[in-house]
């Protein structure tokens, strides 16, 4: 499956942004999508995940209560609305999609697919 991702685009601290991430799949509704973000000179990180239909959904504390997952099975789409926005949050955000097993996961290696990228940048 091929992953797309967009939105991303420099924002004031307290701002927010939604991100999207377009599969070419059509059995899309059959793989766990999560978001993950990586900073310069950081380690690829976990930010959020949610199963098939969207009934279960994972989140890292540092992003809890601010960012939003959710997923249009319709469209071959899933979201992220970031909300609340500190410098910290900047990163490049990837969007990556996992085909076994209906439950979000936070590990990245157990994701086969992943988008190219796209770049928030949160200016205080």
């Amino acid at each position: 499956v091929q992953l797309q991702a967009s939105g991303g685009g420099l924002v004031q601290a307290a701002g927010s942004l939604r991100l999207s991430c377009a599969a070419s799949e059509r059995t899309f509704g059959n793989y766990v999508m999560g978001w993950f973000r990586q900073a310069p000179g950081k380690e690829r990180e976990f930010v959020a995940a949610i199963s098939w239909r969207g009934g279960s959904t994972l989140y890292a504390d540092s992003v809890k209560g601010r960012f939003t997952i959710s997923r249009d099975n319709a469209r071959n789409t899933v979201y992220l609305q970031m909300d609340s926005l500190k410098p910290e949050d900047t990163a490049v955000y990837y969007c990556a999609a996992n085909r076994y097993g209906d439950y979000p996961r936070a590990n990245r290696y157990e994701y086969h697919y992943w988008g190219q990228g796209t770049l928030v940048t949160v200016s205080s």
